[in-house]
């Protein structure tokens, strides 16, 4: 393949237009780059456009501000400026060469070099540059049949790279879940040597490419390859087993459900309080995140499998939609039949409060222990009793 053949992106018109802008300073200065030329020759789609450019950032801001196109400095100091049209944005960098490197970030300089822009980059895959017209170039060699291969091989000496920037690591596995074939020997091997440079990088870049990771279709062989090199236990000690994660990959095809990285996350630890914990604090989760990581691993959350209907029911009521499915999902058991009815189910609403209880003479403390246990004998009934009814029992 010499030229892209899906070039549907390219032909948009806030696509060209953006290359228009930049090619109105000088021809064929502007070729797009990584991810949307991968996908396209992968027969993948492309959601993301990212153009290279031999322009520096501020003729980039002035020949898209000719345009009428709006440009935001969102990277200057590294070269990156985003262009937006009709609400689409397109991430435009300068070509660099990087000058200092210290395993977390780079110093650059800009250069005109499309062969130095990309050597530059991680993996051959990801230095492919498409010209206005889909013809595709391959400074470093080898990443067009790597892209069609589905190999991911890092661009020259692999240690070398990834002391660059020791997130390439996870990038490595990240890669080879959502577009690997199979794990490249020699990078796996420089990725357990430089492990021990993931303790530099911030936590909040590990948790986010591991989240990419496990958002992967099938995340289960880059998972195995992290284990393998040592990665795993380094960023989640908490790992004893993978056994939770290829059952999980059962459940999800039974039940027919998506990638969910917390699903995935929950499969690789247990549910004891120590663990939660542990993990809550290592990878910094959102709130969110570290409450759905705890309703999840709640003691007084019940197994799912086996319940009957009237079971599911008071346990819906009790812990939430989001906790009984994350339980189920991760039982290791067929909860198919189970998610139906969950996904089925509306919390009823409790029909009686505070003023009932007054009107009926409770005071102080009665009211909240007589609602309590009124309200556990609603969801003994399965829900049943009327307003009418829970009045009377209320007010005996």
């Amino acid at each position: 393949m010499t030229e892209l053949t899906k070039t549907d992106w390219i032909d948009a018109p806030t696509t060209r237009a953006v290359i228009d802008a930049l090619h109105a300073v000088r021809a064929d200065c502007a070729r797009f780059v990584g991810g949307c030329v991968r996908n396209s020759i992968m027969g993948r789609e492309v959601d993301d456009i990212d153009i290279a450019t031999q322009l520096e950032p501020q003729a980039v801001i002035d020949a898209l501000e000719s345009a009428g196109i709006r440009a935001i400095p969102t990277g200057i100091e590294h070269g990156t400026i985003t262009a937006v049209i009709e609400s689409k944005p397109f991430e435009i960098t300068s070509l660099r060469r990087d000058v200092e490197t210290d395993g977390r970030r780079a110093v650059v300089a800009f250069t005109e070099d499309w062969a130095e822009d990309a050597g530059r980059r991680d993996f051959r895959l990801n230095a492919l540059y498409a010209d206005a017209s889909g013809k595709i170039y391959d400074p470093i060699g080898g990443g067009l049949e790597d892209a069609e291969a589905g190999r991911v091989i890092f661009i020259g000496d692999a240690d070398e790279r990834l002391r660059e920037d020791y997130l390439r690591i996870l990038r490595f596995y990240r890669f080879n879940a959502w577009y690997g074939a199979g794990i490249d020997t020699e990078g796996q091997a420089a990725c357990e040597r430089q492990k021990e440079g993931l303790r530099q990088i911030a936590v909040e870049r590990i948790w986010k490419e591991l989240r990419k990771l496990l958002s992967a279709p099938d995340p289960v062989q880059a998972v195995v390859a992290m284990e393998e090199s040592g990665v795993l236990a380094l960023l989640l000690p908490e790992c004893e087993t993978l056994d939770g994660l290829h059952d999980l990959r059962v459940s999800e095809t039974l039940a027919g459900v998506g990638a969910d990285p917390m699903l995935r996350l929950m499969s690789l630890i247990d549910r004891s309080a120590p663990s939660v914990m542990a993990v809550t604090k290592r990878l910094r989760l959102s709130n969110a995140e570290a409450d759905r990581l705890t309703m999840w691993a709640a003691d007084n959350l019940p197994k799912i499998p086996g319940m009957n209907g009237a079971e599911l029911r008071r346990t819906l009521y009790w812990h939430g939609k989001q906790a009984v499915v994350d339980r189920a999902l991760t039982s290791g058991e067929n909860v198919r039949d189970h998610l139906y009815a969950i996904r089925a189910w509306k919390r009823p609403e409790f029909p009686v409060g505070g003023d009932d209880a007054l009107a009926a003479g409770l005071k102080g403390p009665q009211i909240g222990e007589a609602l309590r246990a009124l309200e556990e004998w609603w969801m003994g009934q399965d829900f049943q009793p009327e307003r009418e009814e829970l009045l009377a029992r209320l007010k005996a």
